[in-house]
Parts: structure tokens; C-alpha cells; sequence
């Protein structure tokens, strides 16, 4: 069977090594207590939402779960008409975030993944997203009975780091500024922590999951994702270009470990708690451009940057610290840099990207 049969054999074209990684990371217990059990996912055609969905499905016929599958999407036949072996195994409800109907449906777990930043068209839209959505999802987790939500947010919550901070703990109670329009997402995430904070109770648990950078299968490749950029124009043996001056600091978790760490946060953290969900090794992006660079092009493809560094320059850094997340949840190392870059770019070249 060539590799790309075998990838069109697991759930979403996700590589069965990358699934099983999730699976050893996560342990077979935690999986066992979504058993016979009900579950809502928004966001699940979006690129974190295809990885909870994939290694639901992968551990729900693996371990003979049983647990029931329902997505929410504004547009179901066409994620079908990618992914068609799917069918049959979720439900789905038709809909935008902000304002999906449902009737009387029970959920045990909600994962609340969605936030359409690409396709927004204002940042007044990225923050109603943010905001009226959560506002549906918490709704919709009261009526249900549902007894744990997942939110999904970001590290993007925290605003630019002060001069010396290179990692940030969940602990920081520094933000964006309200007064930049770009903020709009961050203060959304910010006030999407605080609606499902303010629900918690009354038998229902809320986690919440601060992701930062990520890096694998189905990362968009040409959006405003940096290293995704990378990779794109290291497989079509074009320069690679950095917008800025290549100093900001970012770290990439890859995506199998995200999912593992995801469940891990839902199913074995505190009620009312955050905990950062990224890699803590940290790279200037100038760094990651030239990993790429030397990695996945035979002859190096040139790197550039459109600014000039300053002399006296101090970097921004985008990178969590994730002692909370190890120490409490018992979560290995994250995967290095080179490995995780060297096998996102294998599946996009399978995949023929």
C-alpha cells in the first residue's frame, strides 16, 4: 500500500503514527471516559477541530467507544464530499456559532473549537465570533446537561510579552491593548474565558485551553500562519520571505501532541483553569525560516526579510511556559522543532501540495 493509501485510510488523511502518538500520550483510561458518551464539537472542519475530530473517531473504532459524534458546521456536504469515509459516524448541525439553533439534544462533553479568523471580514467580526459564540456554546451546555465544555483559546489572550519575558505562565495577568483593532481576537478570547467562567457550576466543569503556535497535517499553508508560509515556499522551491525582521520568538507544538494535550485538558483538568497548550522550545522565526530552508528543500532556498534589523532591537516572544501542564496533567516533552517540521512537510508532499 503506498503512503498515500494508507493516509486516505485513517480518519481525515491523518497518518496512523501521528494518531497513535496521540493515543500513547493521552493513555487508554482517559479515552475510555468519553465511553457511551455524548459529544458536541464546534470548529471541527477547522484545522484544531479536524484533529479532535480525527482522533475521536480513530480511538472511538480502536477502542470500541461507542461514544456519539456531533459537529457543528456552517457547511457539512462539503467537509463530506472531502472526507466521505466519515459518513455515518458523525451528525452533524448546520450552522454559524453565533447563533446555531438546537432542540433537545443531551451532551455529556462540549469542545468549543470554532473561531473563524481567516474569513472574518472586519475585526469587529473575529470579536462577535469570539464573544456571541461562546455565549450559544454555553447556552447550548446548560440546556444539554452537559458536564464538562472545553474552551479552546489562546495564548494571544496574554498581549505582547514585557521587555524580558520569554515565556510566558498561565499565571500573567497582563493583555492586549483595548485601543488596537488587531486586539480583537485576543480581547474576544479573553472575554470567551471569562462568559464560560462566569457558567461554571452547578455540576458543570469549564477547561480552558490557551494554545499558541502549532505546526503539522492540515496546517493551512497559505494564510497567516508564519511557519505554514515557510513550508509552502520551501516545497515550491521558492525563497522563503519573513515579513518582519525574522527577531520575534515563537515555539511550535506539533499537532498530534496538541490533540493528546487538548483531551488531556477537557478530560483531567481543574474546572475553571487554564492551561497553555504550545512548545516551550523557542526559535526567532529567522531561525525556523532557515530549519525549513535546510530541511525540506534539496539546495537551501534563500531566506529573506522585507525589514532591516535595528542595532538596538529586543525581540517579542510568543512562547508559553508549561509547567502547569506537565506537572498536573502528567504530559511528556513536546516533540523538537526538526521533527515535527520534517513530518508536516512529508504528509503536505504525499498529499501532493
Amino acid at each position: 500500500m503506498s503512503q498515500g493509501q494508507k493516509l486516505r485510510s485513517c480518519p481525515l488523511d491523518i497518518p496512523a503514527k501521528d494518531l497513535e502518538r496521540c493515543h500513547s500520550i493521552l493513555g487508554v483510561a482517559s479515552w475510555h471516559d468519553l465511553a457511551e458518551r455524548s459529544i458536541f464539537l464546534t470548529g471541527g472542519t477547522g484545522f484544531v477541530g479536524k484533529w479532535l475530530l480525527a482522533t475521536l473517531l480513530d480511538a472511538n473504532e480502536k477502542l470500541g467507544l461507542n461514544s456519539k459524534i456531533t459537529v457543528l458546521s456552517r457547511n457539512p456536504s462539503a467537509f463530506l464530499s472531502a472526507w466521505p469515509r466519515i459518513a455515518g459516524q458523525v451528525e452533524w448541525i448546520c450552522g454559524d456559532v453565533r447563533d446555531f439553533a438546537f432542540g433537545e439534544q443531551s451532551f455529556d462533553f462540549i469542545l468549543h473549537a470554532a473561531t473563524d479568523v481567516v474569513r472574518q471580514p472586519s475585526p469587529q467580526g473575529v470579536f462577535d465570533t469570539c464573544v456571541e459564540g461562546t455565549r450559544r456554546v454555553m447556552a447550548l451546555a446548560r440546556q444539554s446537561g452537559a458536564k464538562s465544555v472545553l474552551i479552546v483559546s489562546s495564548g494571544a489572550i496574554y498581549g505582547p510579552l514585557p521587555q524580558g519575558m520569554t515565556h510566558v505562565a498561565e499565571t500573567y495577568m497582563g493583555g492586549p491593548d483595548p485601543l488596537d483593532a488587531k486586539s480583537a481576537y485576543g480581547e474576544g478570547k479573553r472575554v470567551s474565558e471569562w462568559l464560560a467562567a462566569q457558567a461554571a457550576g452547578a455540576g458543570l466543569e469549564v477547561k480552558i485551553a490557551r494554545i499558541f503556535s502549532v505546526v503539522g497535517p492540515h496546517l493551512p499553508l497559505d494564510e497567516h500562519f508564519a511557519v505554514g508560509n515557510f513550508i509552502r515556499s520551501a516545497l515550491a522551491g521558492e525563497d522563503i520571505v519573513l515579513k518582519g525582521d525574522g527577531t520575534a520568538h515563537r515555539s511550535y507544538l506539533y499537532a498530534a501532541e496538541m490533540a493528546a494535550w487538548l483531551w488531556a485538558v477537557l478530560l483531567r483538568g481543574q474546572s475553571e483553569r487554564a492551561y497553555n497548550v504550545g512548545s516551550d522550545e523557542s526559535f526567532s522565526l529567522l531561525d525556523v525560516a532557515h530549519k525549513v530552508s535546510h530541511r525540506l528543500t534539496a539546495s537551501a532556498a534563500h531566506v529573506r526579510t522585507l525589514v532591516k534589523l535595528q542595532s538596538v532591537h529586543t525581540p517579542q516572544h510568543y512562547v508559553p511556559a508549561i509547567n502547569r501542564i506537565r506537572s498536573e496533567l502528567g504530559l511528556p516533552a513536546p516533540m523538537l522543532l526538526d521533527q515535527a517540521l520534517q513530518l508536516t512537510a512529508s504528509w503536505n508532499h504525499y498529499r501532493g501540495v
